[in-house]
């Protein structure tokens, strides 16, 4: 399959965002080619398309199906694999989200528990301890909220997020102002 220069240049700029955020180039232009192309894909045609090795191509998709992005898939008439992906941007947010939670914020969240239980940081500073704890409650809380987020049907996420810095005029001035109170006293116990 050939693609347009508009696709290649999309499929090419996804690989580069993806070595930013920590995954494999060769991945990131595979989901992106999935992705945009809106139809599944057997290895073969991902490798030509690409201009990369089959075998890059089986490890990618592994990851890819590891994070739930990319699903096997197989068209009557041919015994090959096939592989598709989500063509819908929010479903694909939510599956991302839910991954990199589980992934990074959830084994963070572990280990700062545990170091909360420890005894042993009764001899840590008192300050030391209070960041760990207040470090723990900022990721409890942003993934709870995150977690409600993603339970939004996607209107109504969408218009949430739209809202931004709207919704601290819904707020009020008095929470917007115990806010900012809150992130200065943040600020000043996590220093420079």
């Amino acid at each position: 399959m050939n693609l347009s220069p508009t696709l290649s240049r999309f499929v090419l700029h996804w690989g580069e965002m993806g070595t930013r955020w920590g995954v494999n180039r060769t991945v990131a232009q595979i989901h992106a080619l999935l992705f945009i192309t809106g139809r599944p894909m057997n290895a073969e045609e991902i490798a030509d398309t690409l201009v990369v090795a089959r075998s890059n191509v089986s490890n990618s998709i592994r990851e890819l199906q590891a994070w739930n992005l990319v699903r096997l898939v197989h068209l009557a008439g041919d015994r090959r694999d096939h592989f598709e992906t989500s063509v819908h941007v929010w479903e694909l947010l939510r599956v991302i989200v839910r991954e990199r939670q589980r992934r990074e914020i959830a084994p963070t969240i572990d280990v700062l528990r545990e170091l909360l239980a420890d005894p042993a940081i009764g001899k840590d500073p008192a300050e030391a301890k209070l960041r760990i704890r207040e470090t723990l409650e900022l990721l409890e809380t942003l993934t709870a909220w995150s977690d409600e987020m993603l339970r939004l049907d996607t209107e109504t996420l969408t218009k949430v997020l739209k809202l931004g810095a709207k919704i601290k005029k819904l707020l009020g001035s008095d929470a917007a102002a115990r806010g900012d109170r809150a992130d200065t006293h943040a600020a000043h116990l996590l220093g420079p």
